[in-house]
C-alpha cells in the first residue's frame, strides 16, 4: 500500500500528469481538497473507490484516513492542488507518515504560477532582463513568515516575484514592493489560472490594485511582479545561437 501525493494542477482537470491520472485510477481510496481540486478528476477514480473531501477536516483527521487505508492495504490518491513541493501542507503530512511507517511517494503536477505564467503568454526569466524567480506569500493568520522573507528585503534583488495567497493584501503587497521595484513596474494578476472563469489583469504597481479591488478578487490569484511583463528587444538566448559551440 502506497500514499501517492498528486499534483492535481491549476485547476483544469486536463491539465494533470498522465502519470497522475493512472494512479487515480488504480487507487482505492482518494482524498482531495474540494474547493481547489477539480471535481472531474474523481471520474477516473475505480467505481467503488472511497473518495474524501478534505477541505473541511484536519490534519489528524485526515491523517487517520491514511492511516486507515494503510491498514487496509489500499493504495491512496492524495490529490494537492498545483504542484504539491509550494504551499501544498504535505510536508507535516509526510512527517506524520514517517513516524507511522506509512510508505508514500510524490508526483508532481503543474504549479499555479506556471499556469499563471502561461495565461499571460509570458516567460519569467528573460535573458539580461531577469533569471531569478521568487515565490513567495504574505504573513497572514497562517504561519509567521521566517526572517529576511518579508517583501522588502526579497524585493531588493529586483528578481521577478510570484505571489501566492496575497491577493486580499494586494495594497500591503503594492506598498512593500514600490520602493525596490518602482510604481511603473509591470504587474499581473490572474485569478483561477486555468479554469473557464480565469481572470487575467495587467498594470502596473501603481495601478494593479485598484483593477483588483474593482475585479472583486479576494482569493485564488496569482501576483506577478517584474520587468519580464513587459519585456521587448531582449538579447536572444544563447540556447539556440548560432555562436554557441555545437
Amino acid at each position: 500500500m502506497t500514499v501517492h501525493f498528486i499534483g492535481a494542477g491549476p485547476g483544469a482537470a486536463d491539465l494533470i500528469t498522465v502519470r497522475g491520472r493512472d494512479l487515480i485510477a488504480e487507487a482505492q481510496v482518494c482524498l482531495y481538497a474540494g474547493a481547489l481540486v477539480p471535481v472531474e478528476l474523481l471520474a477516473y477514480c475505480p467505481p467503488d473507490a472511497r473518495k474524501v473531501d478534505t477541505a473541511e477536516l484536519t490534519l489528524d483527521e485526515i491523517i487517520a484516513e491514511l492511516v486507515q487505508a494503510h491498514e487496509n492495504g489500499h493504495d491512496v490518491a492524495r490529490l494537492h492542488s498545483g504542484d504539491p513541493s509550494v504551499f501544498s501542507a504535505m510536508a507535516e503530512q509526510m512527517r506524520r507518515l514517517d513516524a507511522l511507517n506509512v510508505p508514500y511517494d510524490v508526483t508532481p503536477g503543474v504549479p499555479a504560477f506556471a499556469a499563471a505564467a502561461a495565461s499571460l503568454n509570458r516567460e519569467l526569466t528573460v535573458p539580461e532582463v531577469a533569471q531569478t524567480v521568487i515565490l513567495t506569500r504574505l504573513q497572514g493568520r497562517a504561519t509567521a513568515m521566517p526572517p529576511g522573507e518579508d517583501l522588502t528585503t526579497l524585493g531588493a534583488s529586483r528578481a521577478t516575484i510570484v505571489l501566492h495567497l496575497a491577493v486580499d493584501k494586494i495594497a500591503q503587497v503594492v506598498a512593500e514592493l514600490a520602493p525596490n521595484y518602482g510604481e511603473q513596474c509591470p504587474a499581473a494578476v490572474v485569478a483561477w489560472a486555468s479554469r473557464e472563469n480565469e481572470i487575467i489583469l495587467r498594470g502596473t504597481l501603481a495601478d494593479i490594485a485598484a483593477q483588483v479591488q474593482e475585479a472583486g478578487i479576494r482569493r485564488t490569484a496569482i501576483i506577478v511582479v517584474g520587468k519580464v511583463l513587459a519585456a521587448e528587444g531582449f538579447t536572444d538566448s544563447h540556447l539556440y545561437s548560432a555562436a554557441r559551440e555545437r
